[in-house]
């Protein structure tokens, strides 16, 4: 379900002090105070300047949106403008729509649409704004104001601000010139409005091959900034669209496409990362004339560049996501190494635990890396004392009490127990989890070393440690194969000292292991992740990108779990005592065949 966008607070919204200050606030900040768009008027959805000129003063104090391409899974450094966007509408009292710019009609899919939207709304945020008891839905799609662009291009030709130009590619490349050298007027820069206009209509009607002419702006070729040098706005391209199928030939560029959405929706401010900075002089080039024209209304909305998330040993491109996915290296975009919110997702990450990662990390203008063990910190900052513990063997061997049936008799079985939270919620009560102990057991294999090494306390022939929330034992040695390989470890239980018992503590130990009792533990399987790539940086400098995956990203291991674990819900996090955060698998866990996947450990591996 849409979480509600709020509707306008009071006029002191977004300046609280808890807020998190950054350069776009300031902006926007100013722009409430000084009234910037005070004027603008909004008739319910978007249109044109006729169109919002009827309609009542907006009632959302700013707009912004959030854009993606439907042509992949969105990944973390989307999430990172998710959070940006969505949570500053929330926090000035506004709305941010969730648009889809679907003008390319060769990559994009229905099935990257549903999956975006899924995404955002699992991130917490939604595009449906209430004010005045007045509901509105925001999803919108570039696609259904292709009748609106081809009239603004046409009103650009006619008022001699656009041109058709029939040059090759390659002319073109070469007539555009370079930073040292300006460019070439093209040798159809001199066509009248009407030629233009003609000759710009035939390509719509399908008249012209595919890349046999292009609609341009016509402003400098000299500019100092190239993509002022009459960049292209229109081309030809014979492709079925998902939403508007065989309609149109002809298809808006992104660069023109772009401005046009933000100002048909009143956005206020337009926010993007700072590739785009380089366009902001065409975008207010393209604004300003159409409103200029009166096609758009005033005021018109701003571009504001950010720096994009780079985050270390992660690639964001979605073309080598894609790569990844169809050649097998990863099974699916949702694969829980992938850095996709899907992947993000299924691995065990929280949406509070990624935008407080979000949070964190900031919003500036100068571009930097982040290491990938700040969102683990944040998630395991979400998790501590949300996450039910457990334990888990997942190396188990077999140990064998062998004094058990004289100290409480054949076949009996103790119950035990541990809070499932050691810090609850103040003013609640930790749940309790409820596990047996017998005769046999599962440890870890780790915790026995027949020759210990230096300061090794766990098991060994005469050492004592405790079962944790069970009783203290006393190895005794163990037995092997023919191979020499320990297949069991013997102890004996020492009475009296179960935990939570009088008396308990009489027997001081160095050392308290996990374990799962024989009798009613659960054979699970385990998904131990890791990072897909051991390069920080895997595909910066032009390097192949596949030359740095991690052989060990993922090794799956039978493991046995406590029962409380064993009925766990898909999606429900756990923390196994000693190994870290875990997530029932939420497609493949099931009951009776549980499917565990490793989120992050207690504590960074990766650190140098």
């Amino acid at each position: 379900m849409n979480a509600p966008t709020p509707g306008a607070p009071a006029p002191d919204a977004g300046k609280e002090d808890h807020k998190p200050t950054n350069f776009l606030r300031g902006i926007i900040d100013r722009d409430l105070e000084q009234g910037t768009y005070a004027s603008r008027r909004w008739a319910g959805s978007p249109g044109d300047a006729a169109h919002q000129q009827q309609g009542q003063p907006d009632p959302a104090r700013i707009r912004t949106r959030f854009p993606p391409e439907p042509n992949g899974y969105l990944h973390v450094g989307h999430a990172k403008s998710i959070c940006l966007n969505f949570g500053l509408a929330r926090d000035y009292g506004g709305v941010c729509h969730m648009r889809f710019d679907d003008t390319n009609p060769e990559k994009e899919e229905q099935e990257y649409v549903d999956a975006i939207l899924d995404a955002v709304k699992w991130l917490g945020f939604g595009w449906d704004s209430a004010f005045k008891g007045q509901t509105e839905s925001h999803l919108y799609y570039a696609s259904n104001y292709f009748d609106f662009m081809y009239r603004a291009a046409e009103a650009l030709i006619t008022a001699g601000l656009a041109y058709v130009d029939e040059q090759t590619p390659d002319e073109m490349r070469a007539n555009r010139g370079d930073f040292s050298t300006p460019g070439k007027d093209s040798p159809f820069r001199g066509r009248t409005p009407d030629e233009n206009l003609a000759r710009f209509r035939e390509m719509r009607d399908g008249k012209l091959p595919d890349g046999a002419a292009v609609l341009r702006a016509k402003i400098d070729m000299a500019s100092p900034n190239i993509n002022m040098r009459d960049p292209a706005i229109y081309r030809i391209r014979r492709a079925t669209h998902h939403n508007t199928g065989d309609t149109w030939c002809i298809y808006p560029m992104y660069t023109f496409a772009h401005p046009i959405e933000d100002a048909l929706e009143q956005i206020t401010h337009s926010i993007c990362t700072l590739e785009f900075e380089d366009q902001r002089p065409f975008y207010d080039w393209l604004v300003d004339n159409l409103a200029t024209l009166g096609l758009l209304t005033q005021p018109v909305p701003r571009q504001y560049e950010f720096a994009r998330l780079n985050l270390t040993y992660v690639i964001t491109s979605k073309r080598k996501l894609k790569q990844l996915v169809d050649e097998g290296v990863v099974t699916g975009w949702d694969d829980p190494r992938m850095p996709t919110i899907a992947g993000l997702r299924r691995r065990g990450y929280t949406p509070e635990a990624i935008q407080l990662f979000c949070e964190r990390i900031g919003v500036s203008k100068s571009d930097s890396w982040i290491d990938y063990s700040t969102l683990d910190i944040a998630l395991r900052d979400d998790l501590e004392n949300k996450a039910h513990r457990g334990m888990a063997v997942l190396d188990p061997i077999k140990l064998v009490l062998t004094n058990w049936d004289e100290v409480f008799g054949a076949g009996h079985q103790e119950a035990c127990s541990l809070p499932a939270l050691p810090h609850p919620p103040e003013g609640t009560e930790s749940p309790v989890r409820h596990f047996t102990l017998g005769k046999d057991v599962w440890i870890e294999r780790e915790d026995f070393e027949e020759v210990p090494p230096k300061g090794y306390k766990r098991l060994f022939p005469g050492n004592k440690v405790r079962l944790k929330g069970g009783y203290v034992i006393e190895c005794t040695g163990c037995t092997r194969d023919a191979d020499g390989q320990v297949t069991e470890v013997h102890a004996t239980v020492v009475p009296d000292t179960k935990s939570g018992t009088p008396g308990a503590d009489t027997v001081k130990v160095k050392a308290a292991i996990t374990w799962v009792g024989a009798a009613d533990g659960v054979a699970a399987e385990v998904r131990l992740y890791d990072r897909l790539f051991t390069d920080a940086q895997p595909d910066a400098g032009g390097k192949d990108f596949k030359a740095s995956l991690n052989p060990a990203s993922v090794k799956v291991v039978t493991a046995y779990v406590e029962p409380s674990l064993a009925t766990a819900q898909p999606d429900q996090k756990f923390q196994f005592e000693r190994f870290g955060y875990f997530v029932a698998d939420r497609h493949d866990h099931a009951p009776g065949k549980p499917v565990f996947n490793k989120i992050t450990g207690l504590k960074d591996s990766w650190a140098k």
